[in-house]
């Protein structure tokens, strides 16, 4: 119990005997720290038992004793025999009896102990003390840490207020007053927060709880705490409820009404009976272990040529269809370009440009191949035509339309650089300076009057349609590079102005003078003018007349073909705006496909993709719009002016409907919109596979929520004794949504309540649902033990989690991707998993790698797909 000073035991006292006529004895005791005494009395009874009877400063009267005192050896011990006397009674006079110790079961205690950390456990390990070290010396001033940079120096950035409330727990412990630490002292906090012992943890956070050191938590420290946890995993909900549930926390640890918790209450809310634990992954750890022994890790083989046989093996197996469609696309250029290249080098003007002139006819042949399949990617009609009525899916990548277009593109970049600077830099030039007497076969392409100078080239029909298609290409190409498209240019960027995703879709449009470019500059030839010999217009008139169909065909169903009407409007936190609308006759669509959008009173010209968010079953349309670029922003804001506050019960921040507009006002009306599709998505596949395991990131969920409410409609329909879909496969879905913000889970209340609503009523499970807000810090974070508690003891009283509003429980921070994965092979082993994933790209590259890896060393296989945003 000393600190830096010297402790001296006085003689013990008198023996005496108590009330109950056991013997007892009182002992004194003193403690010294240089000129300072304190004298302990202590109670010790027949059964072993002791009780604090005294604790004073020599000199010091009894009733000065009781009052506050700073720093010195006396304050802290005091401090601390105080805590202990405390508990040790029970809280005094009214307090009931103590409680019996709780029995930790390794179960428990092996929770709890995992369940309950101060410090990020990815950086805080074993031999961590010296980083902390280098940045005390880094943030020091004279040797000493200031208490508002105490969070930094223990690693613990971004939730600074949080840590001063730590360090004022530890400091009050130690009877430290002062807002500065030695390094000694921060050592000693450190070893504290690091140590794993759960009694340790117990007492640190109690302590941070427990403001004045009573050894009692009062409602009011409950509720501070509780505010200041809300606010560092910022749950706007609880800061607005925060006196009602603090009110349920004292209800459930304080039954007895004496207005204060105990340490033993708390821990006893901490040490659940393993049945209460959560369920979703610690009841397959023993599978999950013996899975990762078996089949996860096998040794490495330590010949090389097998290793790169058998990761080649494994490339082919998830890459075969891009595989063959790159090499007959690669094979279909190299013979085009060879076929020219051989005919030029036969023909009359190899004499004069050589090598120079097969080149840039090659690039050319290349060129005008490319530029008529570069139209089929974007057809979007035939290909979901060709995706859903037919088998060709089975060899054919049709979800990497997009990506292929891309590749067309740079073969055509590829094409144009050839054709372009051999003929400028090379094949002009030698056609100048040719001899007369290796001119003359020249005159039949070039005139009887030799070319001038060499701008006659470039003045010409072909030199200035060339330049133009060049030109055009290169402003298409640039805006559409993603730090353009998604505008991602500094502010400072004089650019800026020509970034986003409306400069992108108008630029893309000029490919309709790139086009009539190509094939004047294709039948104005210098050196071919035979008609039928002039391939241009044959390579561009099939995919050009569907590529035109493709439109009339969009724009006929956009402006009457397709109507809708609005029926229902939510604006809801987020940034997101939920549009209904009426069903057209004959629409018939999948969970998973878009449609485009386009709104006259924003844009008359724009169209823009959205993710159909109903089921097919459903008797309207829905899509939950993202509202992040000016298009969008603009949308929203139309709409807002229409909507009203919520009325009691109802979710969103700004609702409208059409029925109550018109009886409020027959004048009120929804912006006319007009709708384009549907059109074929990666995640409408999802039917062929037993098994669905759903990631979705904030908005991206869009798809997958249509996916949830079409399983549970079948799943419906065959409870009945209906006959469902004959294509309808599935039988097991797991979706994972992991989102920022607590108030996108407003979005999707409904479905996820039909789903808690099916297991509730002891219906087989089909969907399983994870819902993640990823700005609350990790389950068994000291930063969100408050809400964990309060989420447990709400969602038992009302059945509502008080994270997402809904009955689906919401975890905390992102999951391990690894550990689902290993969970879902354990389960299925033998099938196929369809894996469909929406949401930002970053994630695209570890879900893939994760997917290769389970389908390669287990049984089971991970089938990926993916939407990015």
């Amino acid at each position: 119990m000393e600190r830096n000073g010297n402790a001296n035991a006085g003689p013990p006292l008198e023996e005496n005997k108590g009330a109950d006529g056991k013997s007892g004895s009182r002992r004194s005791t003193r403690f010294k720290e240089e000129n300072e005494y304190v004298e302990v009395t202590l109670d010790v009874g027949a059964d072993d038992a002791v009780a604090v009877q005294g604790v004073r400063a020599a000199g010091e009267t009894p009733e000065a004793a009781l009052l506050p005192r700073s720093g010195g050896l006396s304050s802290r011990l005091k401090a601390e025999l105080r805590r202990i006397a405390s508990a040790k009674r029970g809280g005094g006079d009214n307090a009931p009896a103590s409680q019996p110790r709780l029995d930790r079961s390794m179960t428990g205690a092996a929770r709890a102990l995992r369940g309950l950390h101060f410090l990020n456990q990815s950086v805080v390990t074993r031999g961590s003390w010296p980083e902390v070290d280098k940045r005390f010396d880094r943030l020091a001033v004279d040797g000493l840490l200031l208490r508002s940079r105490f969070g930094q120096c223990i690693g613990m950035v971004g939730s600074e207020e949080f840590a001063a409330q730590m360090y004022d727990a530890l400091a009050r412990r130690r009877g430290i007053v002062a807002q500065v630490l030695t390094k000694d002292e921060l050592r000693e906090f450190w070893e504290q927060l690091s140590d794993p012992g759960f009694d340790a943890k117990l007492q640190t956070f109690f302590d941070m709880v427990d403001k004045n050191a009573d050894g009692r938590i009062t409602e009011e420290e409950l509720k501070e705490v509780l505010t200041l946890t809300a606010s560092a995993n910022k749950l706007t909900k609880i800061l607005e409820r925060v006196d009602e549930y603090t009110a349920l926390i004292m209800e459930e640890l304080d039954p007895d009404q004496l207005g204060y918790i105990e340490l033993a209450t708390l821990e006893s809310l901490l040490l659940l009976p393993p049945s209460q634990a959560p369920t979703s992954l610690v009841a397959h750890s023993s599978n999950i272990s013996q899975l990762i022994s078996q089949r996860l890790v096998p040794a490495r083989d330590a010949n090389p040529l097998r290793r790169g046989l058998t990761a080649a093996r494994y490339f082919l197996e998830d890459n075969w269809k891009r595989v063959w469609v790159m090499s007959l696309w690669l094979s279909i250029n190299a013979g085009l370009f060879a076929w020219k290249f051989y005919a030029y080098r036969r023909h009359p003007t190899f004499d004069v440009m050589g090598y120079c002139v097969c080149v840039a006819k090659g690039g050319a042949e290349t060129t005008k191949f490319n530029m008529a399949l570069i139209l089929l990617p974007v057809c979007r009609n035939t290909l979901t035509w060709l995706r859903s009525r037919t088998s060709l899916g089975a060899a054919v990548p049709f979800n990497d339309n997009i990506n292929f277009h891309k590749v067309v593109a740079g073969g055509v970049a590829v094409g144009v650089a050839l054709h372009g600077v051999t003929h400028l830099t090379c094949d002009f030039p030698r056609l100048l300076h040719a001899s007369d007497e290796a001119y003359e076969p020249m005159k039949r392409y070039f005139g009887q009057t030799r070319v001038p100078d060499y701008w006659w080239f470039v003045r010409g029909v072909e030199g200035v349609t060339g330049v133009v298609m060049v030109v055009l290409m290169a402003v298409a190409y640039t805006l559409a590079h993603p730090r353009f498209r998604r505008s991602k240019l500094g502010a400072g960027n004089p650019l800026k102005r020509l970034s986003g995703f409306n400069m992108f879709w108008y630029s893309h449009h000029l490919f309709v003078v790139v086009y009539v470019a190509l094939v004047v500059h294709g039948v104005c030839l210098y050196i071919n003018r035979t008609w039928y010999k002039q391939t241009t217009w044959m390579y561009l008139a099939v995919p050009v007349l569907l590529y035109a169909g493709e439109r009339l065909l969009r724009a006929l169903r956009s402006h009457g073909l397709t109507t809708v009407r609005i029926e229902k409007v939510a604006v809801y936190p987020g940034n997101v705006i939920a549009i209904h609308m009426s069903k057209p006759h004959g629409f018939r669509y999948r969970s998973g496909q878009y449609i485009y959008v386009n709104c006259g009173e924003v844009s008359p010209f724009e169209w823009h993709p959205f993710t159909i968010t109903s089921a097919p079953g459903d008797d309207y349309l829905s899509m939950h719009i993202r509202c992040r670029g000016d298009w969008t922003s603009r949308f929203r804001a139309i709409f807002s002016q229409i909507c009203r506050p919520p009325s009691a019960g109802q979710s969103g921040l700004l609702r409208a409907d059409f029925t109550s507009m018109v009886e409020h006002n027959a004048n009120a009306k929804f912006p006319r919109l007009l709708i384009d599709g549907p059109y074929g998505a990666p995640a409408q596949d999802y039917r062929k596979y037993d098994v669905l395991l759903l990631i979705g990131l904030g908005i991206g969920a869009t798809p997958l929520i249509s996916i949830v409410k079409d399983v549970l409609n079948n799943v419906h329909r065959q409870g009945q004794e209906q006959e469902g879909d004959e294509g309808f496969m599935t039988k097991r879905v797991y979706f994972y949504w992991c989102t920022r913000e607590e108030g996108s889970f407003e979005w999707f209340r409904g479905v996820m309540n039909e789903v808690a609503e099916r297991d509730a009523a002891g219906e087989e499970s089909v969907v399983e649902l994870h819902n993640h807000c990823t700005s609350v810090y990790e389950e068994g974070d000291a930063r969100s033990a408050m809400v964990v508690m309060l989420q447990a003891l709400h969602h038992a009283k009302s059945g509502v989690d008080v994270v997402s509003g809904t009955r689906v429980r919401t975890h905390f921070a992102r999951p391990c991707w690894r550990d689902v994965f290993k969970r879902v092979a354990c389960d299925h082993q033998g099938q196929r998993v369809g894996v469909f994933y929406c949401g930002d790209q970053k994630l695209t590259p570890e879900l893939r790698r994760l997917s290769q890896d389970f389908s390669h060393r287990t049984t089971t296989k991970f089938v990926f797909h993916k939407e990015n945003f």
